[in-house]
Parts: structure tokens; sequence; C-alpha cells
């Protein structure tokens, strides 16, 4: 029986994609180093911004390269960050609908802790979310299980009592690091099949499709 429901940020929660790539190509502009198209961005990000950052840097990136673009870039996604980054379609009634149904919702990103707190308080009613959680010094990023283990302890439930929804493999790996069982998000980022090759437990074409499976499971 599920009792809490964690959700991914970018790719799950938030179609967030343009805003970040423009703000890296922004920075890389800047900095004479080229920029990428749009696509390329899906899979640069998933590990945080400093790995996003590396990888669009690419041969390029160099500790004093990866500095520069790195100062251009906080400030100015930190004021462009919500230009069109926006909920997915559905998603806004799926947690309203969890949230009646007595589940705890929470947020997981390998974002930076603050813009992660920013876009949900920007986005979503306050108390949508118990527990909202970005990259801190405290926990390695994800894959690594120590931050979703810290949300379930935070809430006191199990791994049992926990369900992880993601867009992306490691999303998947979080999870089952953690015990968790995973829906992998199809609408999001990295699609169906990097989420079936990762042993997504299920698979959600749209938001409202997580439903039927806390009803299938158990509520």
């Amino acid at each position: 029986m599920f009792k809490l429901c964690v959700f991914d940020l970018d790719g799950t929660l938030m179609d967030s994609l343009e805003d970040l790539a423009n703000s890296v190509n922004y920075s890389l502009k800047q900095n004479g180093f080229p920029e990428h198209d749009l696509n390329k961005y899906k899979y640069f990000v998933g590990n945080g911004i400093k790995m996003l950052l590396h990888r669009a840097l690419g041969k390029y990136d160099t500790p004093e390269a990866f500095f520069k673009v790195a100062d251009i870039f906080y400030p100015y996604y930190d004021e462009h960050y919500a230009d069109k980054t926006r909920p997915y379609e559905g998603i806004k009634e799926l947690t309203e609908k969890l949230k009646s149904q007595g589940l705890m919702l929470a947020v997981l990103s390998n974002k930076a802790d603050e813009f992660a707190k920013g876009i949900i308080d920007e986005f979503f009613a306050a108390n949508s979310f118990s527990v909202v959680l970005g990259t801190t010094a405290e926990f390695k990023p994800k894959p690594d299980p120590s931050s979703l283990l810290h949300i379930m302890k935070t809430l006191s439930v199990s791994p049992q009592e926990t369900l992880y929804v993601g867009d992306s493999n490691i999303d998947i790996f979080t999870a089952h690091n953690a015990g968790v069982k995973a829906v992998g998000a199809e609408w999001g980022f990295r699609g169906r099949s990097e989420l079936i090759e990762a042993g997504a437990d299920f698979l959600a074409e749209k938001p409202v499709d997580i439903l039927k499976v806390i009803g299938q499971e158990g509520l």
C-alpha cells in the first residue's frame, strides 16, 4: 500500500528543458563557446547543473572554462528559470488527486536545491509537497539513494510504501537503489526505451496513468 509518491522535477513534473538550454547557451555564447540544439539538452540534463555545464562544454571543458560559464549561468538562470518552464499537462490535476486520496507527495531533484524549491513555490500551491529536496552538500546526487532514503525517513514511510516517478534511467536506478518501485514517465525528456532498459517497474504514458498504477498496487 503506497503512502508516499516522490517525483523527479525536470522532465517529470516540469517541462523545463527550454529554459535550461537557453540559459546554458547564453552562458556558452558569452564565453565564445559553441551552442547546442535543444534536443541535445535532453541528454545533457539529469545529473545536476555542474554535469550539465561539463557536458555542454564538451571538448572545451577545462576548470577555467567551467567556472567562466558557471559564473554567467547561475545568475542568468535565476532570472529566467520560469520564462517557459511549466508543469506538464495533467500534472497539477494528478497531484491534487493524489493528495485528495491521502498520499503524501515529495520532490527529489538533481537540480540545485534553491532552484528546485523556487520552481515548486512558483507553480504549485503551498503545502502541495511534504518535502522538496534538490542537490545539497549533505547528500550525493541521484542515483545515490541517500536523499530518497532521507525523505522516507523524514516522512516515516518504508520503501514498500513509496513510489518514485521519473523520466530517466537515473530516476529508475535511484528508486531501485533505495528499494523503491519506480514508474517511468514516458512524457519526459528521455522516453520509453531508456525507461524500459533501466528496468522501470511501471510505465506511464501520461500523468493520469499514475493513478492506475496506484490503484493496481493498492492505496
